[in-house]
């Protein structure tokens, strides 16, 4: 581990990293938003879920700083009573769960897709490219709605209950694959015709091990790119189905459920139901943003 340490600071990385202080700063805020999504059931003052737990005659109350807000209520309760310290901590636990797990589904999808199209060519390549084409006509805040619909129609309504999480990172992520697929499929017709591939070739090694163990290794950096900056799109994504209603279910509320309850009393004087988990969110946006800035800069053999 000592030496794994060491190399990580002799690494270009690193060094980039450290010049950086935008970069490092956003570093350093994603991990005190991952930190409080993982321990929320420890740091959060209530269990929101509990409802033995919740008073309702403390609904809507505003935060301790200001007029009839109370200590034990940081920052304010919601209109179930809810804390809302603690209703955030879960509901950033939530959205970064959605945005991780879509992305990482996107990612598997799109880069095999692309390694394919890229290495076989021929129809197979031009049926995943003009899929990728057709899809890339639409928004893909629509796909995502176009998926989530059609599920709402196809399956009965407590199915749909029990599946709405898992529908809302499928959606998500096939709504997404198409950048990694186009990315790997150009990256992958440069590769296969360079003298590492056609010797692993020439030995007899079959078309997927020569895929995914010399060929994927080497265009790892573009996608570690888009996988970053893609969390980011997947948790304003998921915010934005759970603002129009079709989200992640109320039971296991996200950032984006929160801004929608807060909306809906935002103009009774209850500004702090929407604002926080408002600014919560676009902290974690651009946090992730900005760090995947800096990490395609410094992959970019370009500008070393």
């Amino acid at each position: 581990m000592m030496l794994t340490l060491r190399r990580w600071r002799q690494s270009d990385l690193a060094w980039s990293l450290g010049r950086s202080p935008e970069a490092w700063l956003s570093a350093l805020v994603l991990l005190v938003y991952i930190g409080m999504a993982l321990l929320a059931p420890l740091l959060a003052p209530q269990n929101p879920f509990d409802l033995t737990a919740l008073d309702l005659m403390d609904a809507r109350l505003p935060p301790a700083w200001s007029e009839g807000g109370q200590l034990k209520y940081l920052l304010g309760t919601d209109g179930q009573g809810r804390d809302m310290v603690s209703v955030m901590l879960y509901g950033l636990r939530m959205s970064l769960f959605v945005g991780i797990a879509s992305t990482l589904l996107s990612l598997v999808a799109g880069v095999t897709l692309g390694l394919v199209a890229g290495y076989v060519g021929g129809r197979l390549d031009n049926v995943i490219m003009r899929a990728a084409d057709v899809q890339l006509s639409f928004p893909a805040i629509l796909v995502a709605l176009l998926i989530d619909g059609l599920s709402r129609t196809v399956l009965p309504r407590a199915v749909h209950e029990q599946l709405s999480l898992l529908i809302v990172v499928v959606a998500i992520a096939l709504a997404n694959w198409v950048q990694y697929a186009r990315t790997v499929r150009s990256v992958t017709m440069i590769e296969k015709d360079k003298d590492y591939v056609n010797a692993v070739r020439l030995i007899g090694m079959g078309r997927a091990r020569i895929l995914f163990r010399h060929v994927l290794p080497n265009i790892l950096s573009p996608v570690l790119v888009i996988a970053t900056l893609s969390i980011g799109l997947a948790v304003l994504t998921e915010a934005t189905l759970s603002f129009l209603g079709l989200g992640v279910p109320a039971t296991s509320p996200s950032l984006g459920t929160l801004i929608r309850l807060g909306n809906e009393v935002l103009f009774s004087g209850e500004w702090w139901i929407t604002v926080l988990p408002g600014l919560l969110l676009i902290g974690l946006v651009l946090s992730v943003n900005l760090f995947g800035d800096w990490l395609r800069d410094a992959l970019n053999p370009r500008l070393k």
